[in-house]
């Protein structure tokens, strides 16, 4: 292993936190600092080849998405034709974007990120890296959600006490917007959670496993989010069911157990630290008139700019601009996102769009069901905890747009990558004692079966 290979695994530890900290990596300078990062992981890991004498990739489907969005997204501003006259400007050239300029800056984001997710494959390549990089998230998901809940309570208005947002949304932990705060607690309480209820924890450190995904569990309720605690019901749920299997029933009834305790204990904790405005403010959110709350609405007018966009869309990034046609509120205060992924990937791209995405959930089934089944309790662990979390963000994109922030994006191409890893086998693979079991259970059935076969 070479030193610039060591290097781009700490420079990814990095973007992962440093994303998080840069209120969410939503500014245009951070991005443009994100993007050097990368630039320089991908120095790297050409130097690392050229040392090795092995230029490493990985052949991994997971990555195609990422790279066709892309490239459709180049295709979306490539001129063809020009229109005559608009408002006395003559010779525009016609695109299928309504804004070439927003979707260009989205194709080098998608780019970007590719290149990013495509990196850590890589990099992910033993279980000591495996079992280093869900430390650092888990690590420090704890001291971020600590960090949080105390913002909470001396400065609910600015973040580190010194920024205050200026965008509508509630600010939350280092997050401008409370949603995306509860997007990312989200995945980082996922894998501790999936490794507690694999049984890949030791007994003298699950007590620390409970209290550190409790806290994170905490800080998610006390953003007063409903479509993350939505998520989080999901995320515990699959989880457990992920667990339960063919075990017998004492195990699926601790399991449960398990479970309903955690999530009383949330509840409990909100109220002890944030009192009933932790969860009052959830409800609160439901009578408010700020345009940024009422989905009904924008989902609405969505699907109007999704029919007069067919079948190519109206361009990545483009949505703030094709909205406007069709905005039924006053104008005073822009829609720039549908507040649903799923239906933006619609009205961006169109029925193009809607294959990718498809081709995208059924990749990732394919890879969950097959990460999910492997033997080593580790890896299957951290295989239950990435597509958990993975789970929860699909189901938070219903509500929100949290991919769209670039934090969250990493996070979420982290646990991607992490589930992919989860599926191979490593020289280092650590054999912990429910392994040692499950091998020597194997062995004695094996043992009986050949001593039934001999003649009587």
């Amino acid at each position: 292993m070479t030193i610039a290979n060591k290097l781009s695994f700490v420079m990814l530890c990095v973007m992962l936190i440093f994303s998080a900290l840069a209120y969410g990596g939503v500014h245009l300078p951070v991005i443009l600092l994100l993007y050097i990062f990368i630039a320089v992981m991908m120095l790297l890991w050409a130097v690392d080849g050229i040392q090795t004498g092995t230029i490493r990739f990985s052949p991994s489907l997971l990555q195609f998405p990422l790279y066709a969005m892309f490239a459709y997204a180049v295709i979306q501003v490539v001129p063809f034709g020009a229109i005559a006259e608009l408002a006395g400007v003559t010779e525009i050239p016609r695109t299928i974007s309504v804004d070439p300029f927003s979707t260009k800056l989205s194709a080098v984001h998608f780019l970007a990120l590719g290149v990013f997710f495509s990196l850590t494959i890589v990099l992910l390549d033993s279980a000591q890296r495996l079992r280093r990089l869900s430390t650092v998230i888990m690590v420090f998901g704890f001291c971020f959600a600590f960090f949080a809940i105390l913002q909470s309570v001396l400065s609910p208005e600015k973040i580190y006490g010194v920024y205050k947002s200026s965008y509508a949304a509630t600010p939350f932990g280092s997050f401008v917007n409370r949603h995306n705060f509860a997007a990312y607690m989200e995945m980082t309480a996922a894998l501790p959670l999936g490794l507690l209820f694999t049984g890949a924890v030791s007994r003298d450190k699950r007590l620390l496993f409970v209290t550190a995904t409790a806290l994170m569990g905490v800080a998610l309720l006390l953003s007063g989010s409903r479509g993350g605690f939505v998520a989080f019901i999901a995320l515990v749920l699959l989880t457990a069911i992920l667990t339960i299997g063919s075990r017998k029933k004492k195990s699926i009834l601790v399991r449960v157990g398990l479970a309903t305790a955690l999530l009383a204990a949330i509840i409990g904790g909100s109220f002890f630290v944030g009192g009933e405005s932790s969860l009052t403010r959830i409800a609160e959110t439901t009578m408010s008139e700020n345009i940024s709350t009422d989905r009904t609405n924008i989902w609405s007018v969505t699907l109007k700019v999704i029919g007069a966009n067919l079948p190519f869309g109206a361009g990545f990034g483009a949505f703030g601009v094709a909205y406007t046609q069709y905005d039924n509120m006053s104008g005073l205060e822009r829609v720039e996102q549908a507040h649903n992924d799923y239906l933006q990937v619609l009205a961006d791209a169109g029925l193009i769009g809607l294959m990718i995405g498809a081709a995208f959930l059924i990749i990732l089934f394919q890879a969950g069901r097959k990460a999910v089944g492997v033997e080593n309790t580790f890896r299957r662990g951290i295989a239950v905890g990435a597509a958990s979390g993975i789970f929860a963000i699909l189901v938070h994109s219903l509500f929100d747009f949290v991919l769209h922030t670039t934090a969250i994006s990493i996070l979420f191409l982290i646990l991607m990558a992490m589930l992919n890893a989860a599926r191979q086998t490593y020289e280092d693979d650590i054999e912990d004692e429910e392994d040692r079991r499950s091998r020597h259970r194997r062995s004695r059935s094996r043992s009986s079966g050949k001593v039934a076969t001999f003649p009587q």
